[in-house]
């Protein structure tokens, strides 16, 4: 009996937890996917050393696992960071630059200056390399640039094909997860595109990526109404705009890696 009054309390908080997930499961992974396609030579030999032959997408869920203990509880703000509404770019790097270090922005930044430590204990870099590569997904789903009022989305209530959940949700998981592609699947239909388009996406610093985010952001908020029933026009409309945060984030993340490990 104790042992399944352990393992209820254990799924208890995971499911807890898989209320405020980036990208569910399969976002996170196609992002990593797409990162590791993408890697220098010099960064994957790199990264074996760190995490052997394991694949970054088998590590892009592990922060949001760790929702489940509570021991963790002090890295959940790490995921998102909440900002007003509508700010010109000069107000929102402001907001940045103001804000405290225990947000997405200044995580990462912590994250990358650290991971370039060459003296940095092994145990350390897997941390941080685990939170980096989530980290920076997370900064490519809009609603972790969201709005505080909200929580993110979490508050503004929709219908997805008649049934309850909130907006945050809609772009977690179900608008990714809408086509079925495995994680896989997702990243080769994703990354067909040449060099200099690449290099296009890949341009700009962290402030740049996060406004982009932000910026779109915005745009979904004004997208629904609260309660409004949503359904295949919905995704039709934003498909696109969802598979391009997915491929940003996957080729943004091969770009801080390949900087880290050169």
């Amino acid at each position: 009996m104790k042992k399944l009054f352990s393992l209820l309390v254990v799924a208890f908080f995971a499911l807890q937890s898989m209320n405020v997930l980036a990208w569910g499961t399969t976002g996170h992974r196609v992002i990593a996917e797409l990162a590791e396609r993408n890697l220098s030579k010099k960064a994957k030999k790199q990264l074996k050393e760190i995490i052997g032959q394991q694949q970054l997408a088998y590590w892009a869920n592990w922060p949001d696992f760790l929702k489940s203990d509570p021991a963790w509880k002090f890295s959940d703000s790490w995921h998102y960071i909440n900002l007003p509404g509508n700010l010109d770019r000069a107000a929102f790097d402001k907001e940045l630059a103001d804000s405290t270090d225990k947000n997405l922005y200044k995580r990462a930044q912590i994250l990358i200056e650290e991971l370039k430590d060459k003296n940095l204990p092994l145990a350390k870099k897997q941390e941080n390399l685990y939170f980096l590569i989530h980290i920076i997904g997370d900064a490519h789903q809009p609603l972790h640039i969201g709005r505080a009022d909200d929580l993110g989305g979490n508050r503004v209530k929709v219908e997805w094909f008649k049934k309850g959940t909130n907006l945050h949700s809609l772009w977690d998981s179900s608008l990714v997860d809408f086509d079925k592609y495995s994680y896989t699947e997702y990243a080769t239909v994703l990354d067909v595109h040449g060099k200099d388009y690449n290099q296009k996406i890949t341009n700009g610093t962290l402030e740049d990526w996060l406004f982009d985010s932000y910026t779109m952001a915005n745009k979904i908020y004004d997208s629904v109404e609260a309660e409004e029933s949503l359904s295949y026009k919905y995704h039709f409309n934003h498909k696109d705009n969802v598979e391009n945060q997915l491929l940003k984030g996957g080729l943004r993340l091969a770009t801080i890696l390949n900087d880290i490990f050169k």
